[in-house]
């Protein structure tokens, strides 16, 4: 007969409390609680967050899963708008606004201290950039090229911008806290990528698409090192208008347009490779993402098909979990 002890080489502990350091599917007796205890390995799942105020797609994110900024965006019939909502991990509210509503508006940061570059604002795309204080949106230096659906990482102090269209972009740009200037391009061009970083010496740009414009679709990754891009380890699932979060090393790629139309799936980055993870609730793409690893997501706003625009936010959770056992 297979016995516990058979399996894992040792007998059920007694420990006064959850045990430090379990190991996954390890299964002892929680002497305090009176109880038995399970660690489990969640994957990566989805599950609902607060909605949005304003249903919008193309939008601006930064921050955390718990402190979030959402900004500016494409409102459908309400246009390009410039209304900015903060995350508190359980509900959005609006603050000051941008200063300049746009659709496909890049950015990095924090909910506190966030950057806003570039955009489509009627009659074309913008090279304007904003700084956010943690109450107010202030206009800076404009870039130096006007592009829209750029990829952005870093602070807002030092921040890159990547990409964009039209015409479809390889450009780099680099924000000193002062100025913008031009620094060697990505090795394809691309936008409606999605990126992750927190530095503006260590960042990633994933998915997106490219010329000829809506046929070239990417998996390709490219990791940024202060100088230079360099291309690694592909997408899972080639994808562009996808949401994304997280660090140089510490990922997650969410939802998008791929081949098959719009899609769910969700991979998170160790800093080698992606690894397919739990599908988002509902396909969809255009969507703002933020947080601060492949551990925590956040996903706001967006769209299920080009007329359809949502308010829906999710929140992505992923990690060691102690259950306790029942009968």
């Amino acid at each position: 007969m297979t016995t516990y002890k058979g399996v894992v080489g040792t007998g059920i502990l007694s420990y006064a409390g959850d045990i430090p350091n379990a190991l996954e599917g390890q299964v002892w007796f929680n002497s305090t609680a009176k109880d038995f205890r399970v660690l489990l390995v969640n994957p990566g799942s989805w599950a609902s967050g607060g909605a949005l105020n304003q249903a919008r797609q193309r939008v601006g994110g930064a921050g955390t899963q718990t402190a979030a900024i959402a900004y500016g965006g494409d409102g459908g019939p309400a246009g390009e708008v410039n209304s900015t909502e903060l995350y508190n991990g359980t509900a959005w509210t609006e603050v000051n606004n941008l200063n300049n509503g746009r659709a496909g508006v890049a950015g990095a940061g924090t909910q506190t201290a966030a950057i806003a570059f570039g955009g489509y604002a009627p009659p074309g795309d913008s090279d304007e950039t904003e700084i956010w204080n943690g109450t107010n949106w202030t206009e800076v230096n404009d870039m130096n090229v006007s592009r829209a659906d750029r990829m952005g990482f870093g602070t807002n102090t030092a921040a890159i911008a990547a990409g964009g269209q039209p015409p479809i972009a390889a450009l780099t740009e680099l924000y000193n806290g002062t100025n913008w200037t031009e620094v060697n391009d990505l090795n394809a061009a691309r936008y409606q990528g999605a990126s992750s970083g927190t530095l503006y010496t260590a960042g990633l740009v994933f998915g997106g698409t490219g010329p000829p414009e809506a046929t070239e679709i990417h998996n390709s990754t490219e990791l940024w090192n202060g100088t230079n891009w360099t291309e690694v380890n592909n997408l899972g699932t080639a994808r562009y208008s996808l949401g994304g979060d997280g660090t140089q090393t510490s990922a997650t790629a969410f939802g998008g347009k791929g081949a098959p139309g719009i899609i769910a799936v969700t991979e998170t980055w160790n800093g080698t490779n992606w690894t397919e993870v739990g599908d988002l609730p509902t396909a969809k793409f255009k969507q703002g993402g933020a947080g601060a690893n492949n551990t925590a997501a956040l996903s706001f706003g967006g769209g299920t098909d080009p007329d359809t625009l949502v308010t829906t936010t999710e929140e992505f959770n992923s990690g060691p979990t102690v259950a306790t056992l029942t009968s």
